[in-house]
């Protein structure tokens, strides 16, 4: 099931927080790099560009092996995890 949440802060180019959960969320089928890696402010900038400070639309289709919900993110109809994609995130 879907829920509506508000992004609080972007941690890096495919996790961030919300309101309402106390474990992070990572976008489905996106690699983005990890922090200290090469590429990896602009990925985070990316993301903060796209839901920083927005309601999203989260729908979890796995968890990690640290809790974290693996969902795919829309705002509105527009799909966070294809827009990550096409700015070469896969």
């Amino acid at each position: 099931m879907a829920r509506k949440e508000m992004v609080t802060r972007v941690i890096d180019g495919d996790t961030f927080i919300t309101d309402s959960r106390k474990n992070s969320v990572r976008l489905a089928n996106i690699n983005a790099p990890e922090k200290g890696s090469p590429g990896a402010a602009a990925a985070t900038r990316a993301l903060r560009d796209l839901i920083q400070g927005d309601e999203i639309i989260i729908d979890t289709v796995a968890r990690d092996k640290y809790g974290r919900s693996v969902a795919n993110v829309k705002i509105g109809n527009r799909s966070v995890n294809a827009a990550m994609k096409r700015k070469g995130y896969k």
